[in-house]
């Protein structure tokens, strides 16, 4: 079975909504690849999303939902991309478990596929790899986005385990919550208008939150709140600060002060 050849183009929209609810990770790279895992003797073709340290294999470019997913955060190294006879370039991704040997299109591809994968599992853009500006500026991008991520997880993971338990904590946890830096919530709301427009995330220290929303007006407005906690309950920083019991309850009074104007995102 040959490469699709041409510019990978993006999934539909849908489906990228769709592929996003599922992993709960953001997309950073994608394209066909042809993948061989060392217990294997043929190599498989699968549009390939590279989304946080895990990369997902689809079946279909259109497919939803992904057959296999891989995760590289404890990548040992990475051999250099070799052309093989057939014009295709190939290199291997070696892991704690297993090795996993991928083929590209060609050498630019294949050196862009390194280059991403590398970025994020050692949070680190690559300087030996021979790359354009714009290939170099995008994993600047997305090194940027990958440490905000990780940033938002251990805030996420601190702030649950604090003072109740996890279990208990992920049950409250309002279904608009996501572990996210500001601007990644500000991109979010920007991109999806039709999956809401009210955002709960971390704040800037371990106990607080933040909300971010998009006011529907005759131009769109980008405000943030911030929600700290104070004991038991939530106090969110108005003119006249409001305490509620809950995240739930901060999700609640966006939404029944401006009469659902506010819809959270989810």
């Amino acid at each position: 079975r040959e490469q699709p050849e041409g510019t990978p183009q993006p999934a539909p929209r849908r489906i990228s909504q769709e592929r996003q609810r599922i992993t709960g990770l953001p997309l950073y790279f994608q394209g066909y690849l042809s993948v061989r895992h060392s217990r294997c003797q043929e190599f498989r073709v699968y549009w390939t999303e590279l989304r946080g340290t895990m990369l997902f294999f689809y079946d279909d470019k259109k497919a939803p939902t992904y057959s296999q997913k891989l995760d590289i955060s404890a990548l040992t190294s990475a051999t250099n991309v070799y052309p093989d006879e057939n014009g295709s370039a190939r290199f291997i991704l070696v892991l704690s478990n297993e090795e996993l040997e991928l083929k590209a299109n060609d050498c630019e591809c294949g050196k862009e596929w390194k280059g991403f994968i590398l970025t994020v599992t050692e949070l680190s853009v690559p300087p030996d790899l021979s790359l354009l500006p714009e290939q170099l500026r995008r994993m600047h991008e997305v090194l940027e986005k990958e440490k905000n991520r990780r940033i938002a997880l251990n805030f996420s993971s601190a702030s649950l385990s604090r003072k109740s338990p996890p279990s208990s904590a992920l049950t409250t946890m309002p279904a608009c919550f996501y572990a996210v830096s500001r601007q990644e919530a500000i991109e979010m709301l920007e991109k999806n208008p039709s999956c809401g427009n009210l955002i709960l995330r971390p704040g800037s220290s371990s106990k607080n939150y933040a909300v971010t929303i998009r006011h529907k007006l005759d131009v769109p407005c980008l405000k943030h709140y911030r929600v700290m906690s104070k004991g038991t309950s939530y106090v969110i920083e108005l003119e006249r600060q409001v305490t509620l019991p809950s995240l739930q309850d901060v999700v609640d009074y966006f939404v029944t002060q401006t009469q659902g104007n506010l819809k959270p995102y989810v």
